[in-house]
């Protein structure tokens, strides 16, 4: 079985929330890690694996869930896709942080970790 076989099968073994939750986590790490330059390789794992961590949950989720797990792939994919720009301007990492922070906060307040405001 290959880590990626692996990290999906782990990931699926819990409930929708949980997934909602560990993809949460992994966004807060982005916000993290992003704050050291030196990270670059780090900050792009977890974006890429937060991209299969969408792909996987967003099957389980409500449908307005998914939509808003939809944009935030293609935000990650557009991330990866250019990120030597993203990551080497001192203001789209910043913004990459920032965004990551936000997105963290929502998908744990979708799963019920944190109060709606």
């Amino acid at each position: 079985m290959t880590n990626a076989a692996v990290i999906r099968e782990r990931f699926l073994r819990d409930d929708p929330p949980r997934r909602l939750g560990n993809l949460a986590a992994n966004l807060a790490r982005i916000d993290s890690f992003g704050a050291d330059p030196n990270h670059a390789d780090l900050v792009r794992g977890l974006a890429e694996e937060s991209a299969f961590f969408i792909e996987w949950a967003a099957p389980a989720a409500e449908p307005e869930v998914q939509f808003r797990l939809l944009a935030l792939q293609r935000l990650l994919v557009k991330w990866i896709r250019a990120w030597d720009t993203h990551w080497n301007d001192p203001q789209q990492r910043q913004s990459m942080r920032e965004t990551s922070r936000q997105w963290a906060r929502a998908l744990l307040q979708i799963a019920g970790f944190l109060p709606r405001r």
